[in-house]
């Protein structure tokens, strides 16, 4: 039995899922092939709350109960339609009023309005921001691919003039990621550190398996532990976790400004460990009918995940 992938069929999968995360169509026609839709639901349910906001609450509560905080977000990426845009913000707007207390919100910009209008996202992502501020809990800006960053940015920063709630994602993999830092570190919000999952050009971005790329997350990490800022470090990465968690000392406080977050679905016993040493810790919770993209980059990340999606489509029926 075939228990692992080969390292070069392991980064052909990564490439192919990668360029598949691109691919807007698939989002719809996935989920709504008679054939492969239920076979992708059962892989997509491992990392998946459900379809409908109900689902992530039942979900969060759970986490909740289980002393970790949670954040949820709607999925959805790249809404060419203004009209649906607007439309879709008041899912979060929704998720914002009926989540239990402390709960935050994640999206993606390009879900409500980057992909067609800076001003339409900004008006947009400003009403999520009041219903987080109104029910007190944090708002956090998802990462994009590298060719919406300044956009996503700018939006953030506009949002932090007005805020100061809102945080954002930044990608230890580019190679901007140094500058953004230094300009985001002034500015009030959590910021969420992740390795990065897109489909990136060397030009602007480490490749996944160059190792490089956990020296430079564990450098941002200690930038942002010694900055004191407000920042989450989320990775499923056993060496990342432990070389974060020495670098704070092997300690770690209930008022701390820092969080170990990672991916429903992925780590949980990552988060049980670093909760016994004291950290805070957080579980990331996606619902919604666009599920394919997302579930497509989590295979991207790691493609021996590949050989349990195979299991899970096989499953169960």
């Amino acid at each position: 039995m075939i228990t692992t992938l080969p390292v070069d069929v392991a980064a052909s999968a990564a490439q192919v899922l990668r360029t598949l995360a691109l691919d807007e169509d698939l989002k719809w026609q996935i989920p709504a092939d008679p054939r492969l839709g239920p076979l992708a639901r059962r892989v997509a349910r491992r990392f998946v709350a459900g379809e409908t906001l109900d689902d992530a609450v039942r979900r969060v509560a759970g986490i909740v109960t289980d002393g970790h905080r949670a954040s949820v977000e709607y999925l959805g990426e790249s809404c060419r339609d203004a009209q649906r845009a607007s439309a879709e913000t008041e899912v979060f707007v929704a998720a914002a009023r009926n989540l239990p207390p402390a709960v935050s919100i994640s999206l993606d910009l390009s879900h409500v309005g980057l992909a067609i209008d800076r001003d339409l996202a900004l008006d947009n992502a400003a009403r999520i921001a009041r219903a987080t501020a109104d029910t007190g809990r944090e708002m956090m800006i998802s990462a994009e691919g590298s060719d919406r960053t300044d956009a996503v940015l700018d939006v953030h920063r506009a949002l932090c003039e007005r805020f100061e709630h809102v945080g954002v994602t930044v990608q230890a993999r580019l190679h901007r990621t140094a500058g953004d830092l230094l300009r985001l570190l002034p500015l009030p919000g959590r910021i969420r550190l992740v390795k990065g999952a897109f489909l990136e050009p060397r030009t602007r971005a480490l490749a996944r398996e160059d190792p490089a790329l956990p020296v430079a997350y564990l450098r941002y990490a200690r930038q942002l532990a010694d900055a004191g800022h407000l920042c989450s470090f989320a990775t499923h990465d056993r060496d990342l976790i432990a070389g974060v968690d020495q670098l704070l000392g092997r300690s770690g406080r209930g008022d701390a400004p820092w969080e170990f977050e990672t991916l429903l679905g992925l780590g949980p016993d990552r988060l049980v460990a670093m909760a016994d040493r004291g950290h805070p810790t957080r579980e990331y919770v996606v619902f919604g009918t666009e599920w394919w993209l997302y579930v497509c980059n989590r295979l991207a990340e790691d493609p021996q995940r590949l050989l349990q999606a195979v299991a899970d489509a096989a499953g169960d029926r």
